[in-house]
């Protein structure tokens, strides 16, 4: 199995980066508002004729018709290889409905293993069975559906969760292998143009509402000969060699990465991203646009890094940001970016976006100004420390009336 980051797996961007598919989508909005309300008003007809006709070809074959007008079309390959004798079908995920397309093409059922119960999960097309959060008494009464006979077989996704099917196949799990010794791996490949299929936190109904929204969803059904354990094979090694074949199929990598790791991810994430989002812009930006994309802690941060570089021009924002983080007072970070001049040179190099002639205006133009010089190297190492306890006092005193002098305050105010 290779290794294949979380990221590559997953698109947590219903929207794509790329500008020209963004302008295409902005032309397209309207016509997919307007798709989409038709949609619906077909998708309810298409859901009456569905519960109304009987189980059989002529019914999948009309539902297929109609789910096509609804944008979802539906594709298979190899149809002769698919064996009537088979109780298990084995299939990635990539969507919601995957589990309604098979069954375009074929009879069998889908247990709702999480989720809504009750009519929500009829409606669906789900099959609804008993204590099916009781992973011991779900596997005995999938064991006895198997072992009967006269019914449609089953219909299991090992990955137990969703993927964008472009980049590689979540850690198939061992307890769908333990129903039956014989199954037969269906792969599925989703496209669909201008929007991603998918995101990790939507829910079944905003994925449909986003299907009928798009021009068009198409679903690529290959099937697979069927494929036995052997006899030495234990169920999680006949799981990775099941996953590996799918994966060839596809043209995608087997992975380790399970649903919890995805489940982990995605709660990392969403408390990363509110971080990210409060990040201060660089000095170009204006103050009055960076308060109003920061929250109230930051918006406070912000007025105190205008009013430091007030004082300070020559200092990159972004540096004195960090430093009042830290300090959270406005004469401390003065103080700290005085007394530490030469690091905030260097960071202000690699990091702010003024350029070379503004880092050097910085680092030589105020130095005469706000850096007075020793009267005389002291002799001891006393002397030196007082003379450098002098130079720091007037940085400060001169820093503090500058600042005193341009607002209008008194000497409490600055606190």
């Amino acid at each position: 199995m290779e290794t294949r980051g979380v990221e590559d797996m997953f698109d947590f961007r219903r929207f794509p980066k790329d500008t020209l598919i963004l302008l295409l989508l902005l032309v397209y909005f309207p016509v997919g508002v307007c798709l989409m309300l038709i949609r619906i008003f077909i998708g309810v007809h298409v859901f009456l004729v569905s519960c109304a006709l009987p189980e059989s070809f002529v019914r999948r074959f009309i539902v297929r018709i109609m789910c096509s007008v609804l944008g979802m079309h539906v594709r298979q390959k190899n149809p002769r290889s698919r064996d009537k004798n088979t109780k298990l079908y084995i299939c990635n995920h990539v969507t919601d409905f995957d589990h309604n397309i098979i069954n375009l093409l074929t009879p069998c059922n889908t247990p709702q293993l999480e989720g809504s119960t009750g009519f929500v999960c009829w409606a669906r097309g789900f099959m609804e069975i008993l204590s099916a959060s009781v992973q011991g008494v779900l596997e005995d009464s999938l064991q006895s559906y198997c072992a009967s006979e006269g019914i449609p077989p089953l219909l299991l996704f090992p990955e137990e969760d969703t993927t964008n099917g472009r980049a590689g196949l979540l850690r198939f799990s061992s307890w769908p292998f333990s129903l039956t010794d014989s199954i037969q791996p269906v792969a599925l490949r989703v496209t669909r143009p201008l929007i991603a299929l998918s995101t990790p936190e939507s829910s079944w109904l905003s994925e449909l509402l986003w299907t009928f929204f798009a021009p068009c969803t198409v679903y690529h059904v290959s099937w697979l000969p069927p494929i036995s354990r052997q006899e030495d094979e234990s169920m999680q090694e006949f799981a990775n060699k099941v996953q590996e074949l799918l994966a060839s199929e596809l043209g995608l990598v087997s992975t380790k990465i399970t649903k919890a790791d995805k489940a982990e991810h995605v709660k990392r994430k969403r408390h990363t991203l509110p971080q990210a989002s409060t990040n201060v812009r660089p000095a170009s930006i204006g103050l009055g646009f960076m308060v109003q994309s920061l929250g109230t802690d930051d918006r406070r941060i912000a007025k105190m890094a205008q009013q430091v570089k007030d004082v300070l021009p020559h200092v990159p924002l972004n540096v004195i940001t960090k430093d009042l983080a830290k300090t959270n007072c406005v004469d401390t970070t003065i103080t700290n970016l005085l007394e530490n001049k030469e690091e905030t040179q260097m960071e202000a190099t690699g990091t702010s976006t003024l350029g070379p002639s503004r880092n050097s205006s910085y680092s030589s133009g105020s130095a005469p100004t706000l850096k007075p010089a020793a009267k005389a190297f002291g002799r001891s190492p006393t002397d030196r420390h007082l003379s450098l306890q002098e130079r720091k006092e007037a940085l400060y005193n001169f820093a503090r009336r500058r600042y005193i002098e341009k607002h209008g305050m008194d000497q409490e105010d600055t606190h």
